[in-house]
């Protein structure tokens, strides 16, 4: 009886040890006086492509390059094709110890990552490092230092007190517009698109012709506006207008009247067909390129899908219209103080029981701030380096001065986006990053996901419809459990099924043994008492 209790008191160590995500800590990451180079080191890194043969390509050229430089470190790539995909799979690794050494991810998911122990590493000692830091003595490659990393950007890691990121690649959104059929409906394109305009053009454009057919394109279908991101279009028409969204330290403000304003007017033109959204519809793009969208929302990350001639396409060719592309910044309430989301992808390292471990995932993190990898990979979508030394260098100069001179590498709308960006730093912003920022941003999206359906099913949408509504999403994304902190770590909620079916296996295993030593006790303790 007493190895039973012993052995349940393991089992109950053990639940109380998983019980948290992330609850069983590593101990915090100090930099080594050294890189061991007698030492054999293999990291896992995670990155996301879209579907580009040439961005994986730009990942394995790097790991080999890399490679030569640091024979003793082996960097195995996992690709992923969404960032949702790997938020999931980190999440579900921190309870089981088996995160990636190297992710590439944003602000609002490490956020979430943060609420383990130690689970993600600082890097405010390490960029400072005379030997190992950004530009550090001992690194084996051009890397660059702080102060050539864009200020913009590299803030954009910087939350609950430190760096825990530093930025990759950097994109927006854009516009792309369908010129020739915006003057078709007797519309003159302004210098900067209002929300007003964009509205105005769209709903003219649902005007048919006696037999159902769509008198701007002569089709059976037109979506006159589709946006991509509806997160992204709640967050920046808020932000536009100067209404709240959150606080820093977590404090929801989305449920506001201002919300319920833009829902309204975003109702009465899903109801007139001149509005859709991605989840709804499909790719804005696909819709452009037919003749059957005039008004594109998507990142610059996604140029090299727009257009006519546009290098990356997901319809046929006989399908496709000609049209002349323009690239606009996104439309504003006011366009004398223009805002724009910063977005794009950002890399984090995992803290790991050998220090020399991480300092070899760190080494290889810098590895991707070279100019190598920062204008090879920018080239390849409407995206922009994330370093003054790569936007200055003659080879990335080069590359934009080029615009227009083919439709592959120097597509024009491809170069236009990256210039949109790159001629507005000052306009972007971002929103606050902390445990449940993540879930926020899809709340945000959720609301107008869930109107525009609401219409499309003739339901009414309402005071009333608008109040359930703000109840309903609050309760799905659990916005009335504001983040908390003890110690310097929050509970991270419900684990993810794959984590508690582990755990669940672990716990029946544990009881199955517990009930098999217990028996074979009772057995020893019958066999004595028949033996006197």
């Amino acid at each position: 009886m007493k190895k039973c209790k012993t052995i349940l008191l393991a089992v109950l160590s053990l639940f109380l040890l998983t019980g948290c995500h992330g609850s069983r800590g590593t101990a915090a990451f100090e930099i080594p006086e050294e890189f061991d180079t007698s030492g054999n080191y293999e990291i896992t890194f995670w990155a996301k492509n879209d579907t580009n043969k040439t961005q994986t390509d730009i990942y394995r050229k790097a790991i080999e390059n890399f490679q030569k430089l640091y024979p003793n470190i082996t960097v195995n790539i996992r690709l992923y094709t969404d960032y949702g995909r790997i938020y999931n799979d980190v999440i579900t690794n921190i309870a089981t110890n088996t995160t990636p050494n190297v992710c590439i991810t944003y602000p609002d998911h490490i956020a979430t990552y943060l609420t383990g122990v130690n689970v993600v590493v600082p890097l405010d000692e390490l960029f400072e490092d005379e030997k190992y830091g950004l530009g550090g003595s001992e690194i084996l490659f051009d890397a660059p230092a702080r102060e050539e990393i864009i200020s913009q950007f590299l803030n954009e890691c910087s939350f609950s007190g430190h760096y825990y990121a530093i930025p990759f690649m950097r994109s927006s959104e854009a516009c792309y517009v369908n010129k020739t059929y915006v003057e078709a409906l007797g519309f003159e394109l302004p210098e900067a698109l209002t929300w007003d305009f964009i509205w105005e053009v769209a709903d003219a454009a649902t005007a048919k012709d006696a037999d159902g057919n769509y008198l701007v394109n002569g089709q059976s279908v037109m979506i006159p506006f589709i946006y991509k991101s509806t997160d992204n279009m709640m967050i920046q028409m808020l932000k536009q207008k100067g209404a709240g969204y959150s606080t820093a330290d977590g404090e929801v403000l989305i449920f506001n009247d201002t919300t319920e304003e833009l829902l309204y007017n975003i109702a009465n033109h899903v109801k007139t067909g001149s509005f859709s959204t991605f989840k709804i519809s499909s790719y804005p793009a696909n819709f452009l390129n037919a003749g059957q969208c005039i008004f594109a929302i998507d990142s610059t990350a996604g140029a090299t899908w727009m257009g006519s001639h546009a290098p990356l396409l997901d319809i046929s060719e006989d399908q496709l219209v000609e049209f002349e592309t323009v690239v606009m910044q996104l439309p504003q309430f006011d366009t004398a103080n223009p805002r724009m989301i910063s977005q794009g992808p950002s890399v984090c390292i995992f803290n790991k029981t050998d220090p020399q471990e991480v300092l070899a995932s760190w080494l290889f993190t810098q590895y991707l701030l070279t100019n190598e990898v920062q204008i090879a990979y920018s080239e390849t979508e409407g995206y922009v380096p994330v370093t003054s030394k790569a936007q200055t260098d003659p080879e990335y100069q080069d590359y934009l001065s080029r615009e227009g001179e083919d439709n592959s590498t120097h597509y024009d709308i491809k170069i236009k986006a990256a210039k949109l960006l790159l001629d507005n730093p000052d306009n972007t912003f971002v929103t606050p990053v902390f445990n449940g920022s993540a879930s926020l941003r899809d709340a945000a999206g959720q609301l107008i996901e869930n109107v525009a359906k609401s219409v499309r099913r003739s339901e009414t949408v309402d005071e009333a419809y608008m109040e359930k509504l703000f109840a309903d999403v609050t309760s799905l994304y659990r916005l009335d459990q504001k983040s908390t902190s003890t110690a310097g770590r929050a509970d991270l909620g419900p684990l993810p099924g794959t984590a508690v079916a582990l755990l669940t296996a672990l716990g029946l295993t544990w009881l199955l043994i517990i009930a098999y030593v217990c028996q074979e006790a009772l057995k020893a303790r019958k066999t004595r008492h028949n033996a006197h």
